[in-house]
């Protein structure tokens, strides 16, 4: 499934929510790209749940370095989607696989 095109793509940027299905459920994702490398993640904080873009495509703080929580700003790594600043430090944003090809950001 075709998510986005990577042209489309800033670096670095964020482009969502996207609805997909994963494991038999419909999900909210979204990817991020840093440095020509991409990820993608659900939508979802894991401190209470809630989507994490202030609108649609906004997801990273001022500076683009790194992903926020528009409820209570908590802040993750682009890459790792690691907590490193808020309520939910130490936990992750869950992964979602994808790649690149032809141009295109797609689910795996």
């Amino acid at each position: 499934m075709i998510l986005c095109a990577w042209a489309d793509l800033a670096d670095p940027g964020a482009k969502g929510p996207f609805v997909v299905e994963l494991g038999g459920e419909r999900k909210q994702v979204f990817v991020v790209r840093s440095d020509d490398r991409v990820r993608a993640y659900v939508n979802s904080c894991p401190h209470v749940g809630v989507p994490l873009e202030m609108e649609p495509d906004r997801y990273l703080d001022l500076t683009g370095t790194e992903i926020m929580c528009s409820v209570h700003a908590a802040r993750f790594d682009l890459m790792s989607g690691q907590c490193t600043w808020g309520p939910c430090r130490g936990r992750k944003l869950v992964s979602v696989a994808v790649k690149v090809a032809d141009g295109m950001v797609c689910l795996l």
